[in-house]
């Protein structure tokens, strides 16, 4: 991505987000090439530490705010060539469990951003759409125009962001692209707290020598997307020059699926080159868990065709590089 990423060499980027797991490997990323950075969070799931060692750095500027205060927006925004808003409640059962908040931050908190991005006069806003709002669309792959009915209140808040952004392109000429993430795993996303994601929640449970759980027998599918793969597709979607690849939504995935069972049995493989003692936990299995959607498997040929998407790492590889981060990073204690 060498010669997109010069593109942004004299823009100034806003990461909303930017203390979250995706939010701070985009941070990272940018200022690890020189590219001004913005960044925002109010650390409601995000953590200091993934952004400490940024803060000295002449590229990174931080503002510890919330993007459901529309004055902080504003500020972000200003002087801003381009948004990469990741900022957002997620997790299905924590949508259930509390709606309002869910709808406050993704629904409340998106439009105060496009609206600052809209007064600012930013080049393009970029945002975190989700694979949710698939619903129960049975049909796979899963293409761009093809979609169900919403299985839970986080898929709504993610549907009515795609919605407004297209609004705002038709009402106001605010270009924007949405990313579908699949299921993004890899270092830094937290495997601790209640609504952790089965990937960093599965190895933190195997350092522990205890057996995870499988909601359901395991046969659920997965296309589960290395956090490297969706770095490449926020700075395609900010540097294409591809008038018809603005305005869209993409699936950024890999386009291929994995088992929950066979990704657990994955974790105990390469966790237990460390300590073999792990390749003898038990995998256990619990209830399916509501909301949940059985299969994910993403086409990327819109992707490819027209941002020039090239997936740099399949599953297996993906995961391998997260287990050795976690084995090098994660206290157990």
């Amino acid at each position: 991505m060498i010669a997109q990423i010069n593109l942004l060499k004299d823009k100034t980027v806003l990461v909303t987000g930017a203390a979250g797991f995706i939010g701070s490997n985009l941070c990272e990323y940018l200022v690890s090439n020189e590219v001004k950075v913005v960044a925002l969070d109010n650390f409601a799931t995000g953590h200091y530490h993934n952004i400490r060692h940024l803060l000295d750095n002449q590229y990174f500027n931080f503002i510890e705010g919330d993007i459901r205060d529309l004055e902080t927006c504003q500020k972000a925004c200003k002087g801003v060539d381009f948004v990469l808003h990741q900022a957002a409640l997620g997790s299905v059962p924590r949508s259930i469990e509390d709606p309002i908040t869910t709808n406050q931050a993704n629904i409340d908190g998106f439009l105060n951003m496009l609206v600052a991005s809209r007064d600012q006069g930013v080049k393009r806003f970029v945002y975190a759409a989700s694979s949710s709002t698939y619903g129960d669309s049975k049909s796979l792959p899963k293409v761009e125009d093809v979609i169900g009915n919403p299985l839970s209140p986080y898929a709504i808040t993610k549907y009515v962001n795609e919605l407004y952004a297209k609004n705002f392109k038709l009402t106001y000429d605010l270009d924007t692209v949405g990313l579908r993430y699949f299921n993004v795993f890899g270092r830094k996303q937290d495997p601790k707290g209640a609504y952790a994601a089965v990937i960093p929640k599965f190895v933190i449970q195997l350092m522990k020598h205890e057996s995870p759980t499988i909601n359901g027998d395991g046969t659920y599918s997965r296309d589960f997307t290395y956090i490297d793969n969706v770095i490449q597709m926020n700075v395609l979607a900010i540097t294409t020059d591809n008038e018809n690849a603005l305005n869209q939504v993409y699936n950024t995935a890999v386009g291929d699926r994995t088992t929950i069972k066979d990704m657990a049995e994955l974790l105990k493989e390469y966790l237990s080159a460390y300590d073999s003692k792990i390749a003898d936990i038990e995998i256990k299995h619990g209830p399916n868990r509501k909301g949940d959607v059985p299969h994910s498997l993403a086409s990327i040929a819109k992707a490819k065709d027209l941002l020039g998407y090239k997936p740099t790492h399949e599953f297996e590889a993906g995961l391998k590089e997260a287990v050795d981060w976690y084995w090098e990073n994660l206290d157990v204690k």
